[in-house]
Protein backbone atom coordinates (compact mmCIF):
# COMPACT_ATOMS: atom_id res chain seq x y z
CA UNK A 1 0.00 0.00 0.00
CA UNK A 2 1.47 3.40 -0.68
CA UNK A 3 0.50 6.49 0.77
CA UNK A 4 -0.35 9.39 -0.93
CA UNK A 5 -1.02 13.14 0.57
CA UNK A 6 -0.97 16.78 0.03
CA UNK A 7 0.65 17.24 2.90
CA UNK A 8 4.31 19.04 2.36
CA UNK A 9 7.11 16.28 3.10
CA UNK A 10 10.63 17.34 4.33
CA UNK A 11 13.40 18.25 2.03
CA UNK A 12 14.08 15.59 -0.83
CA UNK A 13 11.94 13.43 0.25
CA UNK A 14 9.09 12.46 -2.23
CA UNK A 15 5.47 13.08 -1.22
CA UNK A 16 4.41 9.20 -2.60
CA UNK A 17 6.66 6.17 -4.44
CA UNK A 18 7.83 2.89 -3.29
CA UNK A 19 9.44 2.54 0.17
CA UNK A 20 13.04 2.20 -0.38
CA UNK A 21 14.56 5.89 -0.71
CA UNK A 22 12.67 8.13 -3.13
CA UNK A 23 14.31 9.24 -6.90
CA UNK A 24 14.85 12.89 -7.24
CA UNK A 25 16.88 12.96 -3.72
CA UNK A 26 19.32 15.80 -3.63
CA UNK A 27 23.35 14.14 -3.65
CA UNK A 28 23.97 13.02 -0.47
CA UNK A 29 20.24 12.18 0.50
CA UNK A 30 21.30 8.54 0.90
CA UNK A 31 23.76 9.21 3.53
CA UNK A 32 22.60 12.03 5.34
CA UNK A 33 19.59 9.23 5.64
CA UNK A 34 21.90 6.64 7.25
CA UNK A 35 23.62 9.08 9.47
CA UNK A 36 20.11 10.15 10.83
CA UNK A 37 19.12 6.29 11.17
CA UNK A 38 22.61 5.94 12.89
CA UNK A 39 21.64 8.68 15.51
CA UNK A 40 18.54 6.96 16.29
CA UNK A 41 20.40 3.56 16.74
CA UNK A 42 22.88 5.41 19.44
CA UNK A 43 19.78 7.30 21.27
CA UNK A 44 17.92 3.55 21.28
CA UNK A 45 20.99 1.58 22.76
CA UNK A 46 20.56 4.15 25.60
CA UNK A 47 17.82 2.97 26.57
CA UNK A 48 17.65 -0.38 28.29
CA UNK A 49 20.24 0.94 30.82
CA UNK A 50 18.57 4.29 31.08
CA UNK A 51 15.07 2.29 32.22
CA UNK A 52 16.59 0.24 34.40
CA UNK A 53 18.20 2.96 36.08
CA UNK A 54 14.78 4.63 36.55
CA UNK A 55 13.41 1.42 37.86
CA UNK A 56 15.52 1.93 41.27
CA UNK A 57 13.04 5.15 41.41
CA UNK A 58 9.80 4.12 40.05
CA UNK A 59 7.43 0.83 39.58
CA UNK A 60 7.40 -0.39 36.00
CA UNK A 61 4.15 1.25 35.18
CA UNK A 62 4.41 4.47 36.94
CA UNK A 63 7.95 4.83 34.63
CA UNK A 64 6.25 4.05 31.70
CA UNK A 65 3.56 6.17 32.16
CA UNK A 66 5.83 9.33 33.24
CA UNK A 67 8.22 8.91 30.41
CA UNK A 68 5.52 9.15 27.82
CA UNK A 69 3.45 12.41 29.34
CA UNK A 70 7.11 13.83 29.55
CA UNK A 71 8.10 13.00 25.87
CA UNK A 72 4.10 14.50 25.13
CA UNK A 73 4.96 17.87 26.71
CA UNK A 74 8.09 18.33 24.85
CA UNK A 75 6.07 16.86 21.55
CA UNK A 76 3.42 19.40 21.94
CA UNK A 77 5.27 22.23 23.12
CA UNK A 78 7.20 22.22 19.86
CA UNK A 79 4.03 21.41 17.52
CA UNK A 80 2.58 24.21 19.41
CA UNK A 81 5.23 26.49 19.05
CA UNK A 82 5.35 26.17 15.47
CA UNK A 83 2.12 25.99 14.65
CA UNK A 84 1.54 22.43 12.99
CA UNK A 85 -1.68 22.09 11.96
CA UNK A 86 -3.44 18.78 12.92
CA UNK A 87 -2.90 15.33 10.83
CA UNK A 88 -5.11 14.80 8.06
CA UNK A 89 -7.56 12.28 8.65
CA UNK A 90 -6.32 9.64 6.41
CA UNK A 91 -2.77 9.60 8.45
CA UNK A 92 -4.73 9.72 12.03
CA UNK A 93 -5.01 5.17 11.74
CA UNK A 94 -1.34 5.04 10.89
CA UNK A 95 -0.61 7.27 14.00
CA UNK A 96 -2.25 5.40 16.40
CA UNK A 97 -0.39 2.25 15.43
CA UNK A 98 2.44 4.45 16.04
CA UNK A 99 1.37 5.28 19.30
CA UNK A 100 0.48 1.56 20.33
CA UNK A 101 3.49 -0.07 19.22
CA UNK A 102 6.20 2.86 19.98
CA UNK A 103 4.73 4.76 22.73
CA UNK A 104 2.70 2.00 24.28
CA UNK A 105 3.73 -1.08 23.47
CA UNK A 106 7.06 -1.13 23.50
CA UNK A 107 8.32 0.78 26.58
CA UNK A 108 5.63 -1.09 28.53
CA UNK A 109 6.96 -4.46 27.69
CA UNK A 110 10.85 -3.94 27.60
CA UNK A 111 10.24 -2.52 31.36
CA UNK A 112 7.96 -5.57 32.84
CA UNK A 113 11.05 -7.75 30.82
CA UNK A 114 14.14 -5.52 32.84
CA UNK A 115 12.64 -6.44 36.25
CA UNK A 116 13.88 -9.98 35.78
CA UNK A 117 16.22 -9.74 32.60
CA UNK A 118 20.13 -8.18 33.05
CA UNK A 119 20.12 -5.68 30.21
CA UNK A 120 22.69 -7.10 28.39
CA UNK A 121 20.22 -10.13 27.74
CA UNK A 122 17.49 -8.20 26.72
CA UNK A 123 19.42 -6.05 24.27
CA UNK A 124 20.71 -8.79 22.15
CA UNK A 125 17.38 -10.56 22.00
CA UNK A 126 15.96 -7.29 20.59
CA UNK A 127 18.74 -7.78 18.21
CA UNK A 128 15.88 -9.58 16.61
CA UNK A 129 13.97 -5.86 15.46
CA UNK A 130 15.73 -5.67 12.29
CA UNK A 131 14.32 -9.27 10.87
CA UNK A 132 10.90 -8.51 12.26
CA UNK A 133 10.72 -4.52 11.29
CA UNK A 134 11.87 -5.79 8.24
CA UNK A 135 9.08 -8.91 7.50
CA UNK A 136 5.95 -6.26 8.53
CA UNK A 137 7.47 -3.47 5.70
CA UNK A 138 7.13 -6.24 3.05
CA UNK A 139 3.43 -7.26 3.93
CA UNK A 140 2.91 -3.71 4.84
CA UNK A 141 4.35 -1.38 2.41
CA UNK A 142 5.12 -3.87 -0.50
CA UNK A 143 9.04 -3.78 -0.04
CA UNK A 144 11.04 -6.19 -1.60
CA UNK A 145 14.47 -6.82 -0.55
CA UNK A 146 17.14 -8.80 -2.16
CA UNK A 147 17.67 -12.36 -1.64
CA UNK A 148 21.17 -11.30 -0.15
CA UNK A 149 19.60 -9.19 2.37
CA UNK A 150 17.18 -11.61 3.63
CA UNK A 151 20.10 -14.51 3.91
CA UNK A 152 22.16 -12.04 5.79
CA UNK A 153 19.10 -10.57 7.72
CA UNK A 154 18.07 -14.14 8.80
CA UNK A 155 21.46 -15.48 9.88
CA UNK A 156 21.63 -12.53 12.08
CA UNK A 157 18.43 -13.19 13.87
CA UNK A 158 19.22 -17.53 13.96
CA UNK A 159 22.71 -15.81 16.16
CA UNK A 160 20.03 -13.77 18.47
CA UNK A 161 17.55 -17.02 18.69
CA UNK A 162 20.94 -19.52 19.46
CA UNK A 163 21.79 -17.03 22.14
CA UNK A 164 18.20 -16.44 23.70
CA UNK A 165 17.74 -20.42 24.13
CA UNK A 166 21.42 -21.27 25.17
CA UNK A 167 21.01 -17.93 27.90
CA UNK A 168 17.60 -19.40 28.85
CA UNK A 169 18.45 -22.60 29.46
CA UNK A 170 17.03 -24.16 26.38
CA UNK A 171 13.57 -22.61 27.51
CA UNK A 172 11.98 -19.18 27.45
CA UNK A 173 11.34 -17.11 30.51
CA UNK A 174 8.23 -14.42 31.20
CA UNK A 175 11.31 -11.64 30.27
CA UNK A 176 11.97 -13.35 26.61
CA UNK A 177 8.13 -13.43 26.19
CA UNK A 178 7.74 -9.86 27.32
CA UNK A 179 11.00 -8.96 24.88
CA UNK A 180 9.27 -11.24 21.72
CA UNK A 181 5.92 -9.47 22.16
CA UNK A 182 7.57 -6.25 22.44
CA UNK A 183 8.95 -6.50 19.18
CA UNK A 184 6.28 -7.43 17.24
CA UNK A 185 4.65 -4.43 18.49
CA UNK A 186 7.58 -2.52 18.17
CA UNK A 187 8.17 -3.57 14.34
CA UNK A 188 4.35 -2.68 13.65
CA UNK A 189 5.12 0.97 14.74
CA UNK A 190 8.58 1.77 13.13
CA UNK A 191 6.72 0.32 10.03
CA UNK A 192 3.72 2.16 9.94
CA UNK A 193 6.08 5.49 11.07
CA UNK A 194 8.58 4.86 7.98
CA UNK A 195 5.41 5.15 5.52
CA UNK A 196 4.12 8.15 7.39
CA UNK A 197 7.18 9.98 7.33
CA UNK A 198 7.58 9.61 3.77
CA UNK A 199 4.51 12.56 4.22
CA UNK A 200 4.91 14.36 7.07
CA UNK A 201 8.09 15.66 8.55
CA UNK A 202 9.44 12.16 11.38
CA UNK A 203 9.26 14.40 14.05
CA UNK A 204 5.68 15.05 13.53
CA UNK A 205 4.88 11.69 13.46
CA UNK A 206 6.07 10.48 16.93
CA UNK A 207 4.77 14.01 18.18
CA UNK A 208 1.53 13.59 16.77
CA UNK A 209 1.76 9.76 17.82
CA UNK A 210 2.86 11.03 21.66
CA UNK A 211 0.28 13.81 21.98
CA UNK A 212 -2.52 11.47 20.89
CA UNK A 213 -1.45 8.92 24.10
CA UNK A 214 -2.42 11.76 26.22
CA UNK A 215 -5.89 10.93 27.08
CA UNK A 216 -4.45 7.62 27.99
CA UNK A 217 -1.13 8.45 29.64
CA UNK A 218 -2.17 11.12 32.08
CA UNK A 219 -4.80 9.52 33.96
CA UNK A 220 -2.26 6.46 34.17
CA UNK A 221 0.70 8.29 35.09
CA UNK A 222 -1.82 9.45 38.25
CA UNK A 223 -3.11 5.71 38.74
CA UNK A 224 0.46 4.15 38.85
CA UNK A 225 1.79 6.75 41.01
CA UNK A 226 -0.75 6.22 43.67
CA UNK A 227 0.07 2.70 43.66
CA UNK A 228 3.24 2.35 43.25
CA UNK A 229 5.86 4.04 45.51
CA UNK A 230 8.74 6.83 43.85
CA UNK A 231 11.70 7.02 45.57
CA UNK A 232 13.75 9.59 43.87
CA UNK A 233 17.67 9.37 43.30
CA UNK A 234 20.31 10.89 40.79
CA UNK A 235 20.28 7.92 38.43
CA UNK A 236 16.46 7.30 38.42
CA UNK A 237 15.56 11.16 37.70
CA UNK A 238 18.64 10.90 34.54
CA UNK A 239 17.17 7.73 34.14
CA UNK A 240 13.35 8.10 33.42
CA UNK A 241 14.37 11.77 31.70
CA UNK A 242 16.59 9.76 29.10
CA UNK A 243 14.19 7.62 27.85
CA UNK A 244 11.50 10.65 27.78
CA UNK A 245 13.58 12.74 25.98
CA UNK A 246 16.36 11.12 24.66
CA UNK A 247 14.40 7.55 23.38
CA UNK A 248 10.84 8.20 23.00
CA UNK A 249 11.16 11.83 20.86
CA UNK A 250 14.43 12.80 20.28
CA UNK A 251 15.43 9.21 18.70
CA UNK A 252 12.68 8.47 16.79
CA UNK A 253 12.69 11.59 15.64
CA UNK A 254 15.62 11.31 13.52
CA UNK A 255 15.26 7.37 12.94
CA UNK A 256 11.63 8.16 11.48
CA UNK A 257 13.93 10.70 9.47
CA UNK A 258 16.53 8.16 7.89
CA UNK A 259 13.78 5.91 7.70
CA UNK A 260 11.91 7.94 4.80
CA UNK A 261 15.48 9.12 3.23
CA UNK A 262 17.04 5.14 3.11
CA UNK A 263 13.47 2.76 3.19
CA UNK A 264 12.51 1.06 6.15
CA UNK A 265 14.43 -2.73 6.01
CA UNK A 266 17.83 -0.75 5.15
CA UNK A 267 17.19 1.36 8.32
CA UNK A 268 16.17 -1.26 10.24
CA UNK A 269 19.18 -2.93 9.89
CA UNK A 270 21.37 -0.58 11.27
CA UNK A 271 19.85 -2.06 14.38
CA UNK A 272 21.68 -4.72 14.56
CA UNK A 273 24.60 -2.66 15.87
CA UNK A 274 22.12 -1.76 19.03
CA UNK A 275 23.18 -4.53 20.84
CA UNK A 276 26.50 -4.14 21.04
CA UNK A 277 26.24 -0.77 21.86
CA UNK A 278 24.12 -1.46 24.98
CA UNK A 279 26.48 -4.49 25.99
CA UNK A 280 28.87 -1.49 26.52
CA UNK A 281 26.39 0.92 28.12
CA UNK A 282 25.41 -1.66 30.29
CA UNK A 283 29.18 -2.39 31.56
CA UNK A 284 30.13 1.29 31.76
CA UNK A 285 26.66 2.51 33.28
CA UNK A 286 25.65 -0.62 35.35
CA UNK A 287 28.46 -2.42 35.62
CA UNK A 288 27.02 -5.90 34.63
CA UNK A 289 29.29 -8.60 33.87
CA UNK A 290 28.96 -10.16 30.09
CA UNK A 291 29.19 -13.61 29.50
CA UNK A 292 31.30 -14.66 26.40
CA UNK A 293 28.33 -15.64 24.14
CA UNK A 294 26.86 -11.61 24.63
CA UNK A 295 29.46 -10.21 22.69
CA UNK A 296 30.65 -13.04 20.43
CA UNK A 297 26.30 -12.72 19.20
CA UNK A 298 26.51 -8.84 18.94
CA UNK A 299 29.47 -9.09 16.95
CA UNK A 300 28.18 -12.10 14.55
CA UNK A 301 25.40 -9.66 13.79
CA UNK A 302 27.61 -6.76 13.04
CA UNK A 303 28.87 -8.68 9.96
CA UNK A 304 25.29 -8.95 8.81
CA UNK A 305 25.14 -5.38 8.97
CA UNK A 306 27.70 -4.28 6.03
CA UNK A 307 26.13 -7.57 4.29
CA UNK A 308 22.56 -6.07 3.90
CA UNK A 309 23.93 -2.33 3.50
CA UNK A 310 25.71 -3.48 0.62
CA UNK A 311 22.73 -5.41 -0.76
CA UNK A 312 20.17 -3.83 -3.33
CA UNK A 313 16.29 -3.92 -2.79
Amino acid sequence: MRAQSSATAPAGIAVSGPATAPEGRPPGGRSSGTLMAALGVVAFSLTFPATAWGLESFGPWSLVAVRSVLAALIAGGCLLALRVPPPARCHRSGLAVVAAGVVLGFPLLTTLALQTSTTAHAAVVVGLLPLTTALLSALRIGTRPSRTFWIAALAGAAAVVAFTVQQSGGALTTADAYLFAALLVCAAGYTEGGRLARVMPGWQVIGWALVLCLPLTVPATALALAYEPVHLTAHGVAGVLWVAAGSQFLGLVVWYRGMAAIGVPKASQLQLAQPLLTLVWSVLLLGEHLTVAAPLTAAAVLVCIAVTQRSRG
